[in-house]
């Protein structure tokens, strides 16, 4: 879930143009912000997924990145993968059942560059919580061309063991390593 929430690398972006600036705060789109997903599928080939509609909020401090922040969460019903059949299978016991909201809450912003980014936070997903780090890349910081508003969009990364969020189901033979890309485009708040 590398990818799960992309903001802060845009702090220095923010640090080289303002002096002394609020922090901002931008809203994601969900119908732009998305987690992809990839795993081994028996050695053979690999599969992937994505998750539609993610929703949060980015706050950018220019003036100090590492107190920026994210919040982010997902709707596993949302998940689509390539066979209607394994998407009904996902849903069962054996994977997600019942706990279908995923989130994520940054605890630690660290710049690599000005347009890099650590992003260390809490993934929860089928009720287990474990530490997590996204490595970010601002992608652009501007007026929306459409809504007139400030936005920005970020592209993450990230690797998880699925059977430590207690969906190791077929491990080996499916591996339990799932690499994770986000894609976030968020505007700024009213």
């Amino acid at each position: 879930m590398k990818a799960l929430v992309a903001p802060l690398s845009l702090m220095a972006a923010f640090a080289a143009t303002a002096a002394v600036a609020e922090p901002v705060v931008y809203d994601f789109d969900p119908s732009h912000s998305q987690i992809v997903f990839e795993y081994e599928h028996l050695g053979f080939s690999t599969s992937t997924g994505v998750i539609n509609g993610v929703t949060g909020k980015v706050t950018l401090d220019a003036e100090n990145p590492a107190n920026s922040s994210v919040e982010a969460s997902f709707d596993l019903a949302n998940m689509v993968t390539v066979a209607p059949d394994l998407d009904k299978h996902l849903r069962t016991a054996d994977f997600f059942g019942e706990n279908t909201t995923g989130t994520f809450k940054s605890t630690s912003v660290a710049l690599d560059d000005d347009d890099e980014a650590k992003v260390t936070g809490d993934l929860t997903i089928n009720g287990v919580t474990k530490p997590v780090t996204l490595d970010v890349d601002l992608k652009k910081k501007a007026q929306h061309p459409m809504s007139g508003k400030e936005a920005v969009g970020f592209d993450a990364e990230t690797e998880i063991k699925r059977s430590e969020f207690n969906l190791g189901a077929m491990v080996p033979a499916i591996s339990d390593e799932v690499e994770i890309k986000i894609a976030v485009e968020a505007s700024a708040a009213q």
